[in-house]
């Protein structure tokens, strides 16, 4: 493994940030076994929250909280994939689109969490789900959790606090397997583990809203999301690999981290951004350890692996996938003003401006989203070196636009900067692919 300054320092010299779409890009600037795909996760679209057999999840607890959602919505209905699934299917397909991720909800498998007994009605939904997917030539990508933990698991053992979770993941990651695998071959075991650890159990801002003891119940929550996948991906592996053929990843989120200057220690900090963010996931899969620049900081409130567990974790996955949707100049600091222990012990600052005060990209909706096509390159090659070139899968990706019912719909559909936003980030991917 390389020592961390010297490989950022090296794969930043031999990567600079200027590297603008000089024109459309279009089908051919991909190989041909590129795949292009829409995504979902459930609490978001299938709504349905108290029919079909399901419980509740975190997600109902926490959007039902006065004060935790400024706008007072929820998934309870949603945009209702749920009962209007067909539709969407026959949109996806008039679109052109090979694929189509998206996540079941636990709650609707098991709806206390516990495995004990199965809601036919949620695999049976399932099933017409993926059927429907393979009728339109459509391939399905599921992603096994996305943050909708059954609540009962949460209000009874503490969710991902609680190591004896990974048991009940296990069960129900290869009741899907069991399940549905006969007809899909693309699994991912958890979706950005990073934010349910740090929002959900730090910070306090997403399900379950925790944010008592975030220098330890941050470091703890994803640990045991490790540890779930590696279960889970052990079970396919020895019993659904060889039947099957399908594979099985884990999903990571990644904002570049650019250094704001040449000084080294905002390189430094650059590196050790990248640690905190990939590194915490992949280096224990590829390395069988936490990156040193973590253990060191954070001492005994990182959990340790023990070298059964090790040996579980180590090379645990067949696929990258990776969520991308923008990037940040990183500057050194000796405190942080972030709130949280996960930033603060970063000893880094995320500036989006330049010297001078131009911004990194234009601005979407989402005050912490800018367009800045270079990084998801920059993202992508770091990859390739750090990890050994391993297959990845943009699994998310784009742009969010104001929120403005008031224009008319031909105006709302003349999204300019999304446009921008797409054949940026398509260029940018199709340059780290060559």
């Amino acid at each position: 493994m390389p020592k961390k300054e010297n490989f950022f320092n090296d794969f930043a010299d031999k990567n600079g940030e200027s590297d603008k779409p000089t024109k459309d890009v279009s089908r051919t600037d991909f190989p041909p076994n590129f795949v292009f795909g829409v995504a979902t996760s459930a609490y978001q679209v299938e709504g349905a929250s108290k029919e079909g057999g399901r419980g509740p999840s975190i997600w109902d607890a926490f959007s039902h909280t006065d004060g935790k959602i400024l706008d007072k919505s929820n998934g309870d209905t949603a945009v209702d994939q749920y009962h209007r699934y067909k539709e969407d299917v026959e949109l996806i397909a008039k679109l052109g689109f090979e694929a189509y991720r998206f996540s079941i909800s636990w709650s609707r498998i098991f709806p206390d969490g516990l495995g004990t007994k199965v809601n036919e009605e949620g695999i049976a939904y399932y099933n017409n789900i993926i059927n429907a997917l393979l009728e339109k030539g459509i391939q399905p990508y599921v992603t096994l959790y996305h943050w909708d933990l059954p609540l009962h698991l949460h209000e009874t053992m503490g969710g991902w606090l609680n190591k004896e979770i990974v048991k009940y993941f296990s069960i129900y990651a290869e009741t899907c397997f069991k399940s549905f695998g006969d007809r899909v071959k693309n699994w991912m075991t958890i979706n950005e583990p990073l934010h349910t650890a740090v929002n959900g159990y730090g910070l306090g801002r997403f399900a379950p809203g925790r944010n008592e003891n975030s220098s330890t119940e941050t470091y703890i929550a994803a640990h045991h999301q490790l540890l779930a996948h590696a279960a889970a991906f052990s079970i396919y592996q020895c019993k659904y690999k060889e039947k099957q053929g399908g594979q099985v990843g884990l999903v990571v989120d990644c904002e570049w981290a650019e250094a704001n200057s040449d000084k080294i220690e905002d390189k430094i900090a650059a590196a050790r951004r990248l640690d905190f963010q990939l590194g915490w996931y992949l280096n224990p899969i590829y390395f069988g350890e936490y990156p040193e620049v973590m253990r060191e900081i954070l001492g005994d409130r990182l959990p340790k692996f023990t070298e059964e567990e090790k040996k579980l974790l180590k090379n645990s996955l067949d696929f990258i996938g990776l969520n991308h949707y923008t990037s940040r100049f990183i500057a050194y600091v000796k405190e942080s003003p972030e709130e949280s222990d996960f930033y603060k012990a970063q000893q880094m600052e995320r500036i989006v401006e330049w010297e001078g005060g131009e911004l990194i990209g234009e601005k979407g909706a989402s005050e912490w989203l800018y367009v800045v096509p270079w990084g998801i390159r920059k993202v992508l090659k770091y990859i390739a070196q750090k990890y050994n070139n391993p297959p990845v899968y943009v699994t998310e990706n784009g742009m969010d636009d104001e929120d403005n019912d008031t224009l008319p719909l031909h105006e709302m559909l003349n999204d300019k900067l999304r446009v921008i936003y797409y054949k940026g980030y398509l260029a940018a991917v199709a340059q780290a692919i060559k």
